[in-house]
């Protein structure tokens, strides 16, 4: 209160001390990206807005590092994800024909890990066949965004340290390449609520 009442007695208060800088409070989780392919730009910047969008429905907050830029760093909370292959469109490639899940989450003795990796040849593949007309003018958008749901779902396994999977949203057990793409695919109602809660709980 001191320094408050000198400064408005004082007629050489300037601007600059009212404005000192406030130390912005850390993100809830930040996210590692450990890149192992190749990716686009573009694709990676919807990826992080899409899943960040998805997840803040809880009031959770987000923060995205690449690996190279994560040392010496303090953190609330911390994940891994880890890409392989080619994260971007190409349409002269074909379809990706292997079986097999977009993501994983590890686990340890049972126990879940703060630990994801994702498979994008598989998940250009899953909207490859949902795409088209002015879809393919947008590509990597799209790919960002299918990339990003994949990202959010495994972050819910990861948060809540549950395995759990939900009837509706991101959170399902199988996701088809229209829903990776749709305009839209929210967490459901029950999902919010279990990252709310054990985000409380920390």
């Amino acid at each position: 209160m001191r320094r408050v009442a000198a400064c408005l007695l004082l007629t050489a208060c300037t601007l600059a001390n009212a404005a000192a800088p406030v130390a912005q409070p850390l993100p809830d989780v930040t996210v590692i990206l450990d890149v192992k392919g190749t990716y686009s730009e573009s694709a990676f910047r919807e990826m992080r807005r899409e899943a960040a969008q998805i997840i803040k429905t809880s009031g959770l907050r987000l923060d995205w590092r690449m690996r190279a830029d994560a040392q010496n760093t303090t953190f609330n909370d911390l994940v891994v994800m880890t890409f392989r292959g080619a994260c971007s469109f190409d349409p002269t490639l074909p379809t990706y024909d292997e079986l097999g899940p977009l993501a994983v989450t590890r686990t340890a003795n049972g126990e879940i890990q703060p630990f994801g990796e994702v498979n994008c040849d598989r998940v250009v593949s899953a909207i490859r066949p949902a795409m088209f007309g002015e879809d393919y003018a947008k590509a990597d958008l799209l790919v960002g965004r299918a990339l990003g749901r994949v990202v959010a779902h495994e972050l819910v396994h990861m948060l809540t340290r549950s395995g759990q999977h939900a009837h509706e949203g991101v959170q399902k057990a199988a996701l088809s390449g229209k829903q990776l793409i749709a305009a839209s695919l929210p967490l459901d109602a029950i999902d919010v609520d279990r990252l709310s809660e054990e985000h409380s709980s920390r």
